[in-house]
C-alpha cells in the first residue's frame, strides 16, 4: 500500500512527520535510488527501496505512547544545540524513536505525550480538531472578574483572539498576593497560558499542564513516565477525530 513519504519516516521512526519533511526538502530521502523533494510523494514500504541519507529504512517500529509528568527546567525536544537538558534525557529504557506531541517550555511543568504515531501526533497540535489542555496558573496577586471573563473570551495575541477557554479561580493564598487559576485551552500557541496572564496584569508565578485531553494522572510523579494503556489510547483517537483506531 503506498503511503506518504512524510507517513513512512513517521512510522519507521525515523523522524516525526514535520521532520522527515525537512529531510525531503533537504534531498537527503531516495527512493528506488531517485532522490525525492516533493512532499506528496508516496512509495510502498513493503515494495520499494527507500532511504535516508543512504541508509535504508527499516519496517515501521512499534507504536509507542508515553506520558511524561515533566519538571521545569526541561526543554521540549529531542536535542538542544545549547546542550540543556531535554525530554528524551528522561526517557531511560525508551528504545524507539519517540518525539514530544506539542510542546511545555522549559519553565512549564506537568504531562507530555511523546509517540512515533505521527497521524496522532498530527492531529493532536492542529488547532482544527480542538483537544483541550488544562493547566494549573499560580498568578501574582488574585485577578478580579472583568479579567477573568476577558481570559474566558479571548486575548488578542499577535493580531488575532485566543479561543474561548474555561478559568476557574481556584484558591486565593499569601494574603491576597497570589492565585490559583484552573484553565483549559484548546489551542497551543507559544506560552499561550502565561501570555494570556500577563494581558490581563496577572503574570505566570508558576505553570503545571495536569490534562491532554482525556488523558489526566495525579498519581505520576515528576521526572517520571508510563506507557498509556490502551483505553487511554483509544480517548486520545476519539478526542483527535480518528475513526479507526489503530490497536
Amino acid at each position: 500500500m503506498e503511503l506518504r513519504l512524510q507517513k513512512i519516516l513517521s512510522q519507521a521512526g525515523v523522524a516525526s512527520r514535520r521532520a522527515a519533511e525537512k529531510l525531503i526538502a533537504e534531498g537527503r530521502v531516495t527512493v528506488n535510488g531517485t532522490t525525492v523533494r516533493e512532499m506528496g510523494t508516496k512509495a510502498d514500504p513493503a515494495a520499494n527501496d527507500i532511504r535516508v541519507d543512504g541508509r535504508r529504512i527499516k519496517s515501521a517500529a512499534p507504536l509507542r505512547y508515553i506520558l511524561l509528568n515533566k519538571p521545569a527546567g526541561y526543554v521540549t525536544t529531542r536535542s538542544d544545540p545549547r546542550r540543556r537538558p531535554t525530554v528524551i534525557d528522561l526517557l531511560r529504557g525508551v528504545r524507539e524513536y519517540v518525539y514530544p506531541v506539542g510542546r511545555l517550555d522549559c519553565d512549564t511543568a506537568g504531562l507530555l505525550l511523546l509517540t512515533n504515531d505521527g497521524e496522532l501526533a498530527a492531529r493532536l497540535t492542529h488547532p482544527r480538531h480542538g483537544v483541550e489542555r488544562t493547566y494549573e496558573a499560580r498568578v501574582a496577586g488574585v485577578p478580579d472578574a472583568e479579567a477573568i471573563e476577558r481570559l474566558r473570551t479571548g486575548i488578542p495575541l499577535d493580531g488575532r483572539r485566543t479561543l474561548p477557554a474555561e478559568v476557574t479561580l481556584l484558591h486565593r493564598g499569601r494574603g491576597d498576593r497570589e492565585a490559583l487559576l484552573v484553565m483549559t485551552i484548546r489551542e497551543g500557541r507559544n506560552r499561550q497560558v502565561r501570555r494570556m496572564c500577563e494581558a490581563v496584569g496577572r503574570p505566570v508565578r508558576a505553570l503545571i499542564r495536569t490534562r491532554i485531553g482525556p488523558i489526566s494522572d495525579r498519581r505520576l510523579k515528576p521526572g517520571m513516565w508510563r506507557d498509556l494503556t490502551t483505553a487511554e489510547i483509544r480517548s486520545l483517537y476519539r478526542a483527535a477525530g480518528i475513526v479507526v483506531a489503530k490497536r
